[in-house]
C-alpha cells in the first residue's frame, strides 16, 4: 500500500464527457462500449529498439496516460494520475501464414483485443501490438479507452512515437515541446459560463419535444437478439471525393457541412418529419487554451444539432445555414450534454437523439522522409463504438470512406447497406445540382428514376383505362 501511495501524483475529478462514458461503460461492460481501436501499416526496416524507446517516452510527457479510475467506495468518481507507468507493447510474428490466413488472424486478434477491454482501475488504458506479416511490413494496433483519450488525441500519440522513434533512429534530441497536462484543461472547465450556454441551448432547443424516431428505420423481431453492434462501411470514388471537396471550397462550406446537412435530410425522409434532431461530436478543444491543439486526453463532446428541413428550401443556403448554426454553437462545445438534455423540453429519461454524426478530421501521423530507408506509414483500420443505436462517421481522405455502427438488435444488415446508399446519392445528388432544391435530391439511381417514371406512367394509362 505504501509503494502505491508513493505511486500517486494526482487526484481530480472526472469532466463531465468522462463521467458518461464511465457510467455507459461500467453499465454494460459485456458490450465493450468506448474502446477504441485503430490499425497502421508500417512498411521498412523497422528498429524494434527505437521504437519501443520511443512509446515509453509517452507516458512520462502526458498524464492522462499514467490515469486510472476509481469510483467505489467515493462520493463521486475520481481520477488518478500515477507518476510512473510502463506502455504494454505485444510482438507477434505471423510471416508464417500466408496473405489469407493473417487477415483471418488479425480479425480473430482485433475481436479478441476488443472482448478483453480494460481495468480502470490500473493505469495505462493504452496499449499497442506489434505484428510482423512480411520481413519489412508490421501492422501496428493501438488500442486504448475512450476515457483517456479521444480520436484526436490518439492520433496525436501516434504522431509523437513517430516523431521520437526517428529521432532515436538518426540518434538525435527530442524533437518535442514540453506537454501541458489534461488538469490544465480541467480547470479551463470549471471557470466557463454554464448560465449563457443554458440560455443558449434553451433557444435553441425550444421546440424539441421527444428525439427523432428511428422506428422506421428497425427490423422486425431483433429484439431477441444478443446485444451486439457491428458496422458497414463504403469508400466513395476518388472522382467523387474530389467533386465534394471542390463543391464545399467553391461555396466555402466544409466537407463536415456536406455530411451532416446529407444525414439531416435522410432522417426527415425516413421519419416524414420536417424538423429533425440527431447528435454531433465536437472536438471540444476551446481556442482560447494555449496549447490545446496539440494536448492530448478525452475532450470530444457530442451535443444536439436541431435542423429544419423545408423540401422547397435551396440547398446551397440551407448548407450555408447548417454551418452558421454550427460555428456558434462551438461557442458551448463545453456544455455538458446531460445538463443539455434538462434545459430542453424532452422528458427526463428519454434522450435528445439516438443518432449520431462523427467526422474525423484531426492530424493523421505523418513520417517525414530523411532517406530512402525511412519508414512508411498508412492507417488501415478504425474501431469504435458508442452507446448510441446508430453511429455514422465520415473519414476523409482521397477516397471519403462512410461508415455506420449500429445496434443489430436494432437494425438489420440490409437497412443499414440501404442507408448508406442513400448517403452516396444524395451527395452525388449535391454534386450534380448544387442549385436545385432539396426534394430535388433523389434517393433513387438515375435507372431507378427512369422505371419510377415509366411505373408511373403505366399507372395513369391504366386508370384511364378503366
Amino acid at each position: 500500500m505504501e509503494t502505491l501511495a508513493n505511486n500517486i501524483q494526482d487526484i481530480y475529478e472526472l469532466t463531465p464527457i468522462q463521467k458518461g462514458i464511465l457510467f455507459h461503460s461500467l453499465y454494460a461492460p459485456e458490450v465493450g462500449l468506448y474502446f477504441m481501436q485503430t490499425g497502421y501499416t508500417v512498411q521498412g526496416d523497422l528498429n524494434m529498439q527505437a521504437f519501443e524507446q520511443a512509446l515509453q517516452q509517452l507516458a512520462p510527457r502526458h498524464t492522462i496516460l499514467r490515469t486510472s479510475f476509481y469510483w467505489e467506495e467515493a462520493d463521486k468518481p475520481l481520477q488518478v494520475v500515477h507518476r510512473q507507468v510502463t506502455i504494454p507493447l505485444e510482438q507477434r510474428d505471423w510471416r508464417n501464414l500466408n496473405p489469407l490466413e493473417q487477415q483471418e488472424q488479425l480479425e480473430t486478434f482485433l475481436k479478441r483485443d476488443r472482448e478483453r477491454g480494460f481495468d480502470f482501475l490500473q493505469a495505462p488504458l493504452l496499449r499497442m501490438t506489434m505484428i510482423r506479416l512480411a520481413d519489412q511490413v508490421y501492422e501496428i494496433i493501438q488500442s486504448e479507452h475512450h476515457l483517456i483519450l479521444d480520436g484526436w488525441s490518439g492520433s496525436l500519440v501516434m504522431g509523437e512515437v513517430i516523431q521520437l522513434y526517428q529521432a532515436f533512429c538518426y540518434s538525435q534530441n527530442s524533437p518535442l515541446a514540453a506537454s501541458i497536462p489534461f488538469k490544465t484543461y480541467i480547470s479551463w472547465l470549471r471557470k466557463q459560463d454554464l448560465l449563457k450556454a443554458e440560455a443558449y441551448w434553451r433557444q435553441t432547443l425550444h421546440s424539441v419535444r421527444a428525439p427523432t424516431p428511428l422506428t422506421y428505420l428497425e427490423g422486425e423481431n431483433l429484439s431477441t437478439l444478443e446485444e451486439r453492434y457491428d458496422e458497414q462501411q463504403i469508400k466513395l470514388e476518388a472522382a467523387t471525393t474530389a467533386a465534394l471537396q471542390s463543391l464545399a471550397r467553391q461555396h466555402q462550406l466544409t466537407l463536415n457541412t456536406l455530411f451532416q446537412g446529407t444525414w439531416a435530410l435522410l432522417l426527415s425522409r425516413y421519419s416524414c418529419q420536417s424538423q429533425v434532431t440527431y447528435g454531433c461530436c465536437v472536438s471540444g478543444r476551446p481556442v482560447e487554451l494555449e496549447g490545446i491543439e496539440s494536448m492530448v486526453g478525452v475532450f470530444i463532446n457530442t451535443l444536439p444539432v436541431w435542423v429544419d428541413v423545408n423540401p422547397d428550401q435551396a440547398l446551397l443556403p440551407w448548407l450555408k445555414q447548417l454551418q452558421a448554426q454550427q460555428v456558434e454553437m462551438r461557442q458551448y462545445e463545453y456544455s455538458p450534454l446531460i445538463n443539455v438534455q434538462g434545459w430542453s423540453q424532452v422528458p427526463r429519461g428519454t434522450p435528445l437523439f439516438e443518432s449520431i454524426l462523427v467526422f474525423e478530421n484531426y492530424p493523421v501521423p505523418q513520417l517525414v522522409k530523411r532517406g530512402e530507408n525511412d519508414l512508411e506509414l498508412q492507417k488501415s483500420t478504425v474501431f469504435y463504438k458508442t452507446n448510441y443505436p446508430l453511429t455514422i462517421v465520415g473519414y476523409p481522405g482521397s477516397e471519403l470512406v462512410l461508415g455506420i455502427s449500429y445496434n443489430c438488435r436494432r437494425f438489420d444488415t440490409a437497412t443499414i447497406t440501404e442507408i448508406l446508399r442513400h448517403f452516396e446519392l444524395v451527395l452525388q445528388g449535391m454534386i450534380a445540382n448544387p442549385d436545385g432544391c432539396l426534394k430535388d435530391l433523389s434517393l433513387l439511381t438515375p435507372t431507378e428514376q427512369q422505371q419510377s417514371r415509366m411505373l408511373e406512367q403505366e399507372v395513369t394509362f391504366n386508370f384511364a383505362g378503366c
